[in-house]
């Protein structure tokens, strides 16, 4: 059995992933004329060309604009349906995923969509989906504090695990939206701030000092200061890294010159992840295969990022997960003969 055989079949988890990122171009045409919205194509293929990434403007006014088309909780659920069953089709058995909610929909009508896709998924596919909030930074603090609200009443019900702050970074800094992360601190709720990928160490700072991260979404530009570096590894604040978003969002020229393989020779806890797949064109499973072959990683770096996610996970049965993953790596290296793994296969091309 190949490693990149062995990737495809083996449990994954995965902590950083945007639903409305996520939606795949059937789904958003969907979407599109149930709801009577104009998108720039009317066609699969032409959605999936206007996916195609250009720079960080455009990928935002896709974003959005795949935000406008969710109009209802039955277009939350169909989205939350979709995305669990491409979830499923990788293995990827524990996601926590990024929702933006839109404000033009109650949240009570938000919430039991959420509520049914998250069943739907565990019955249909056996797999966990849990939600954080995201609040973007382009936002007010007001409607920050309202999504802050939201987010704790989901957690009641074991429906959102967390509260993020996503967007874009530059000119929009964490502190803004302080108190609502102070109210969600107070609840018990934790927090997983994107910060420093497009901006420097100093975003990461901020999402610490401001928002209480406790884990920090991308977080790759950390090493421009090595006081973060120090303050992070003590303590031991997980990253959650995706590497195909930042090789295109020009954190580093090519996968072979991410500072992945720094940050984990920094003694930093690092997981990966897919951001927003069908835009970055990837999947959790392209990510660790790409990954394999640029820094020649076996089975058991791969199992360990594995485990790193759901160890850090805002998920109160985790450690039961842990122990359910382990049993299973074990089960396929015996199966399939792990340890005489072949070179991974070429993996696919990041971005168009």
């Amino acid at each position: 059995m190949s490693l990149s055989d062995y990737v495809r079949v083996m449990p994954k988890a995965e902590l950083h992933v945007h639903l409305q990122g996520a939606t795949q171009p059937e789904t958003l045409l969907h979407l599109a004329q149930r709801n009577g919205i104009t998108l720039p194509a009317e066609t699969v293929e032409g959605i999936r060309e206007w996916y195609t990434f250009q720079d960080f403007d455009h990928f935002l006014s896709v974003y959005d604009l795949i935000c406008e088309c969710f109009r209802s909780g039955e277009d939350i659920e169909l989205a939350l349906r979709e995305f669990s069953a491409g979830q499923a089709a990788q293995n990827i058995r524990y996601t926590e995923v990024t929702f933006t909610p839109p404000r033009r929909i109650p949240w009570p009508e938000q919430f039991a969509a959420l509520r049914r896709g998250r069943e739907w998924a565990l019955t249909e596919h056996g797999i966990i989906i849990n939600l954080i909030l995201d609040i973007p930074r382009e936002y007010d603090a007001a409607v920050g504090n309202l999504i802050a609200d939201w987010a704790i009443d989901g957690s009641r019900a074991g429906v959102v695990v967390g509260l993020g702050l996503g967007g874009p970074e530059r000119g929009n800094p964490a502190a803004r939206f302080a108190d609502a992360f102070e109210k969600a601190r107070a609840s018990g709720l934790p927090a997983a701030l994107h910060a420093g990928e497009v901006v420097g160490p100093e975003s990461i700072w901020d999402a610490l000092a401001h928002g209480f991260s406790a884990r920090i979404g991308h977080g790759v530009r950390c090493l421009e200061d090595p006081r973060l570096v120090e303050h992070l590894r003590d303590r031991q604040i997980p990253l959650e890294v995706s590497p195909s978003s930042n090789v295109l969002l020009g954190v580093c020229s090519s996968l072979a010159e991410h500072p992945l393989p720094r940050l984990l020779d920094a003694g930093l806890y690092v997981t990966v992840n897919s951001d927003d797949p069908p835009m970055f064109n990837t999947t959790l499973t392209d990510e660790f295969l790409r990954c394999a072959e640029a820094f020649g990683w076996g089975a058991e770096r791969i199992e360990q990022l594995t485990l790193n996610a759901l160890r850090v996970a805002f998920y109160s049965e985790r450690q039961t997960l842990v122990e359910q993953y382990l049993a299973e790596f074990a089960r396929l290296r015996e199966q399939f003969g792990i340890q005489t793994c072949e070179p991974v296969e070429s993996a696919s091309h990041i971005g168009p």
